[in-house]
């Protein structure tokens, strides 16, 4: 069992990382004292683990269950206000918890609906992919999107507890558990070299589901993202940080279709643009962003994309949430295991854009 805890004052809460979790629900929400307990799931999740885990919480309170679609498409407000029709359906009051149980999808959405019912319920992350264990879970973001851009609806929202359950990964298809190795990597390149060189080494029992490879991951992960969570919870400095490669990544599956590239696979492309674009900013050497290329690829993610337009991907950065008047600001590495925000000359990032095969 991993233990990590975020300190935020009166919203601190703890991450529970260990096989099995989900059977035993009931200790980590009973201290809640819910007054009912409403779970949101997915279609394919749901027909998994919706039953143990419903089970589990029933021994707490009444609990329920709200099945959504699967997948990035669905990130929507429409869904979003399906799950609110579930809560006033199963007359969930300001007592009741929201259990997210499912990928980054069904966190966002679920935690959003959460954050918006009767003003803000608790919520609860029971994270069934790697993506959503080592990153989504945790900071209290949530979200969903328009046709404009990525998460561009939605609100901070701490859960009250998130339960990692690693023994689910082992059903994970491959190209979901690379798609949170994204994550993983990006974590070590932002804020510990040493930390990212160990996943390399790992990415080999990481992608064999290694249980001890997996909990060194998470856990890591977890850590580095709750001590900058703890410093900076509503991103208005170093938290930025966190969205190395996500530029890059959100213009990738907006272009594409919210769907078509996994988010991680997106984020692991993004993430040997923005060293790419480091090097031509003179921070890092070719060597560095080699070393990213390499762990990128052998993670199982996508290094590069052909086709998109140079000029359709400029203006879909423009329209990030992150931007600002237009403005974008990237975040580059300064040296692996360290990473700043700079605003980027639109010359230097039309180079890095061609270079990985935009048009």
């Amino acid at each position: 069992m991993e233990h990590v805890r975020v300190e935020l004052a009166a919203r601190s809460y703890d991450i529970w990382i260990g096989p099995g979790l989900i059977g035993e629900l009931d200790a980590y929400v009973a201290p809640l004292a819910p007054t009912s307990i409403h779970l949101v799931t997915s279609e394919v999740v749901g027909a998994l683990y919706a039953e143990a885990a419903r089970a589990a919480c029933a021994r707490v309170a009444s609990a329920r269950v709200c099945t959504i679609a699967d997948g990035e498409s669905v990130k929507t407000l429409q869904t979003a206000g399906q799950v609110l029709d579930a809560l006033v359906r199963g007359r969930a009051d300001r007592g009741s918890v929201v259990v997210a149980l499912g990928g980054g999808v069904v966190g966002d959405i679920a935690a959003f609906a959460a954050s918006v019912f009767m003003r803000g319920v608790r919520v609860v992350q029971v994270p069934t992919t790697l993506l959503a264990q080592v990153d989504s879970s945790v900071g209290g973001k949530t979200g969903v999107n328009h046709p404009a851009g990525k998460n561009l609806i939605g609100s901070f929202h701490q859960p009250s507890v998130v339960v990692s359950d690693t023994a689910v990964l082992q059903s994970l298809p491959a190209r979901e558990l690379s798609a949170g190795l994204a994550e993983v990597l990006k974590h070590g390149l932002l804020a510990d070299r040493s930390y990212f060189e160990r996943t390399v080494e790992d990415l080999p029992a990481l992608r064999a589901l290694d249980h001890g490879a997996l909990a060194r991951a998470i856990g890591g992960s977890c850590r580095i993202k709750a001590q900058i969570v703890g410093r900076d919870e509503r991103e208005s400095g170093e938290r930025a940080l966190l969205n190395l490669g996500h530029t890059f990544g959100h213009a990738i599956e907006a272009l594409t279709g919210f769907g078509h590239w996994l988010h991680g696979e997106a984020v692991g492309c993004g993430l040997c643009l923005a060293a790419d674009l480091s090097v031509r900013l003179g921070l890092i050497g070719a060597n560095d962003a080699q070393c990213v290329d390499q762990a990128v690829r052998q993670a199982g993610l996508p290094t590069r994309i052909e086709g998109l337009s140079r000029s359709e991907a400029i203006e879909a950065m423009r329209g990030d949430k992150k931007a600002q008047a237009g403005r974008i600001g990237f975040i580059v590495l300064q040296q692996l295991g360290r990473a700043m925000q700079r605003e980027i000359p639109d010359e230097l990032l039309a180079q890095t854009l061609d270079a990985a095969g935009y048009r």
